[in-house]
């Protein structure tokens, strides 16, 4: 069959990118049951923490989370469902709403609110009471493949929250058949670039600023020593 007509060629691109960002969000979606169902019509809901909420104390405070969480995460959902109202983003879950909307100008305010609520899920994951330490041994074997060592890929997580201007996140990805680390800004997700998430650290004042103030380096080597979850990382490995 021959190439498509000329004027056809935006909309195939954007169907493929579309296509693309929404392989790669499904594909860290389902662990764990991170995503929720939810029926046609119904509102997108907040989803449980998977902890208490003075679980992760002292590295992270109860009046942290609870204002993290209950309001911050909350809000983004809470604002999602009245974007989406009326839209032909309205039944859509909510992996699929980041991918439609990610590059879109027109439906930023949906993306960037869907986004926030996928990412603060999956967040609440990457870390548990009494996490860090090893990680799993097939996880460890492929940092080892792709950083050197362990020590090497918590260095080179910790450079890219720190080093992150102003709001955003740190992730940990695999990107084809290595693991790299990496940050974006604000609520961009990195599955819309095929890349799959394995976990995050948030690097919004409003993670960390109750107990930490300004030392956002302080922050990140507490997470990265006591509540990384490497175990949910391995899972996200498919």
């Amino acid at each position: 069959m021959g190439p498509a007509a000329p004027n056809n060629a935006p909309a195939d691109a954007g169907r493929r990118k579309f296509l693309l960002a929404a392989g790669a969000v499904a594909a860290g979606a389902a662990v764990g049951g991170l995503f929720w169902l939810r029926r046609a019509g119904t509102p997108h809901l907040l989803p449980d923490l998977p902890y208490p909420v003075d679980a992760l104390a002292p590295v992270i405070s109860a009046a942290t989370v609870g204002f993290h969480y209950g309001k911050h995460h909350q809000g983004y959902v809470q604002q999602l469902n009245r974007l989406v109202s009326g839209t032909r983003y309205a039944d859509r879950p909510l992996d699929e709403v980041v991918a439609a909307t990610a590059g879109r100008a027109d439906a930023a305010a949906i993306f960037q609110n869907a986004a926030q609520a996928w990412n603060h899920a999956f967040y609440w994951r990457s870390l548990r009471p009494d996490g860090g330490g090893e990680p799993p041994a097939a996880l460890k074997a492929r940092l080892e493949a792709s950083f050197g060592s362990v020590r090497s890929c918590r260095e080179a997580l910790a450079a890219a929250a720190v080093e992150r201007f102003g709001s955003g996140w740190a992730w940990l990805v695999l990107d084809g058949d290595r693991i790299r680390a990496l940050s974006t800004a604000d609520a961009d997700v990195p599955s819309t670039a095929g890349q799959r998430p394995l976990l995050t650290i948030d690097v919004w004042e409003h993670a960390y600023y109750l107990d930490y103030q300004n030392r956002r380096p302080d922050f990140i080597k507490t997470f990265l020593e006591k509540l990384v979850s490497w175990d949910f990382a391995n899972e996200n490995l498919g």
